[in-house]
């Protein structure tokens, strides 16, 4: 899905949802929310439209096609001079399979987190690494790392976990007395909790809502998961000979429910404890790193300019954005 400036141009889309709003004037229009495998976008339908009288005949999830002459300005994506209609059966299909240039990337990251958890030297993480992937693998590639803001896609929480693994390899490189597997560890379980709280269905781009999400929120769901991986996997044979290791196994259990109660940095954030170890605070500043500069990407893509090399704020980062410095090149054009 593509944020355009006064282009034409067809996209495809699945309707995730329509809220009806009005005008300062008191007129009906809908805001409809439309999703793909690389994200989210809005648009406006005014009552003075032949698609607004059609949505009314379209249930949510349908999946549509788009066709017109758009605009991308301060208020969104807008067009005086659009239609649509419904995919066909193989339409639909071609478009549910997803973009192929996003799965690439998905299957590419995936790939790197398999090799990562593999390289973890202390069995018991190794262990519940392993276990993790084998229970919940399939739903975990099919969550977004959130509903809004940063890696809000079906696949995204594989996007960011990958990208918070490497950085955080990059930072064991330099602060060497990290513990590298138990940073690791906390990177793929710090938000796994949201394979509940903003999971996909196995086929679509709609993310639902669901009871355990709102009512627990992702970092005790995710506090479940682990606990219960732990503790079954304690009952095989292969925690019988882990009693004489150091550290101990009941100490590594502890600082990795710690990794993932306190990965948001602070109560007001919804952090339950505060980090009080060298990998959680490791642990919060690359997700909250990786967070604000996927934030930053979307922005640079989507936000319009406002000022020669100046664009719009992208909440909810804190001040507009202003054109990167190129990389130096020592070739002459």
């Amino acid at each position: 899905m593509q944020h355009l400036t006064i282009a034409s141009a067809s996209f495809d889309a699945q309707l995730e949802r329509r809220v009806e709003r009005e005008t300062k004037t008191g007129k009906p229009f809908y805001e409809i929310f439309l999703v793909d495998g690389t994200g989210e976008m809005k648009l406006k339908v005014w009552d003075n439209r032949p698609q607004f009288g059609a949505l009314q005949e379209i249930a949510d999830g349908s999946l549509l096609r788009f066709s017109g002459e758009w605009t991308q300005n301060q208020y969104g994506l807008d067009s005086g001079k659009w239609d649509m209609r419904r995919l066909n059966e193989t339409e639909g299909a071609e478009f549910l399979a997803g973009d192929p240039e996003t799965k690439a990337r998905q299957d590419g990251d995936w790939a790197d987190i398999e090799r990562m958890l593999g390289e973890i030297a202390d069995p018991r993480l190794h262990e519940v690494c392993a276990e993790f992937v084998r229970q919940y693998g399939d739903r975990f590639r099919r969550s977004a790392a959130a509903r809004k803001n940063h890696h809000a896609r079906r696949g995204g929480l594989v996007e960011h976990v990958a990208q918070m693994m490497r950085a955080a390899e990059a930072m064991c490189s330099v602060y060497t007395a990290l513990n590298r597997d138990l940073l690791v560890t906390g990177v793929l379980f710090h938000d796994c909790g949201k394979m509940w709280e903003n999971n996909y269905p196995e086929v679509g781009f709609t993310q639902p809502f669901s009871l355990p999400g709102e009512m627990l929120g992702h970092i005790p769901l995710g506090i479940e998961a682990v606990n219960k991986l732990w503790r079954d996997m304690m009952e095989k044979p292969c925690a019988e000979g882990w009693k004489e290791l150091e550290p101990a196994t009941a100490d590594i259990h502890l600082h990795v429910l710690h990794l993932i109660a306190s990965h948001h940095g602070t109560h007001e954030w919804g952090s339950p404890t505060l980090p009080r170890t060298p990998e959680a605070m490791a642990l919060h500043y690359i997700d909250n790193m990786d967070a604000k500069y996927e934030m930053m990407r979307m922005g640079y893509e989507s936000s319009p300019e406002i000022a020669p090399g100046i664009q719009d704020r992208q909440f909810p980062l804190p001040a507009s954005l202003v054109k990167p410095l190129a990389h130096f090149s020592s070739e002459k054009s």
